[in-house]
């Protein structure tokens, strides 16, 4: 191990995402995990302040960014990878398979400018690739069943779980996105759970359990393993399966999930600008019942 990294979260509360700023001490290089960029769903306007907040503790840090990493397609935040990329020339990376989640995704947006081969992507990482953060070593896990595509990214003795787990006393992810399997979600959590149990885990979201009062995004494999609501020592993959398959038939669909996808499987870019100059997001419309009589 070369060093513990150093990391500082972001936590923006209106998508209750948790972004990261994780660096080497020694070489300061780094990297921001799953930024947001700010998007106001009710005016259509995206605004820069969570990424540029970031920006600017890295560079009153003097930390150098390498790398934006994305540990999935998020279908909650727009990603505000670009952006950083075009302030830094960071590369942006994400786990091989979000070519799998752009071929789900394409035709139901019906998204024709849209590669199917993660080109639109710098880095696609595969499961168990390793690669540097300065001298920091980061090791790629492939976890899915929230999407097809989730990947951790273990940077010395800290993992950033993306939506694969929550904290103890909320649980895990959901599994009903197209191309969610809570079977491979149960598995994805053993492979998190059989680390060294000091390991620290990095949430992605925090929503506050009932009976906690301030939001919370770190903890260790120790804890998920003894204390988790969902998945703890015990649970056998069947029994969360069963629980996990009915608590998403519950589950609304995130606010932003139609601009989110849309964006963030082409790396955080909007889709192209229509003959008017102007950039549209489109919101598939499913006619129940009477309706298709009405229009």
């Amino acid at each position: 191990m070369s060093g513990q990294p150093i990391i500082r979260a972001f936590f923006d509360e209106p998508t209750n995402t948790v972004s990261y700023l994780v660096a080497d001490p020694a070489t300061k290089r780094a990297a921001i995990i799953d930024p947001v960029f700010d998007y106001d769903h009710n005016s259509g306007e995206v605004d820069t302040r969570s990424v540029e907040a970031m920006l600017k503790a890295a560079e009153d840090a003097g930390h150098t960014i390498d790398w934006v990493l994305e540990t999935h397609a998020h279908a909650d935040h727009l990603s505000g990878a670009p952006f950083i990329k075009a302030k830094t020339g960071a590369r942006i990376g994400i786990g091989e398979h979000i070519k799998d989640v752009q071929r789900i995704f394409r035709p139901i947006f019906n998204a024709t400018d849209l590669k199917t081969d993660g080109s639109d992507f710098d880095r696609l990482f595969r499961d168990g690739e390793r690669f540097r953060i300065g001298e920091l070593d980061v090791e790629v896990i492939y976890t899915p069943g929230h999407t097809p595509a989730d990947v951790s990214y273990k940077i010395e003795d800290a993992v950033f779980v993306g939506d694969t787990l929550f904290m103890p006393d909320y649980g895990t992810a959901r599994a009903d996105f197209p191309g969610g399997d809570a079977h491979k979600l149960y598995r994805s959590i053993q492979r998190l759970l059989a680390l060294p149990p000091e390991t620290r885990l990095f949430m992605c979201h925090d929503y506050r359990a009932p009976g906690r009062d301030t939001y919370a995004w770190e903890t260790t494999v120790r804890e998920e393993r003894e204390k988790n609501v969902q998945v703890k020592e015990g649970v056998t993959e069947d029994e969360f399966v069963a629980l996990r398959q009915a608590r998403d038939a519950k589950l609304s669909a995130p606010r932003l999930l139609l601009p989110s996808i849309q964006v963030n499987i082409r790396a955080g870019k909007f889709p192209p600008a229509e003959a008017n100059g102007v950039r549209y997001l489109t919101i598939p419309v499913t006619l129940k019942g009477g309706a298709e009589t009405s229009v």
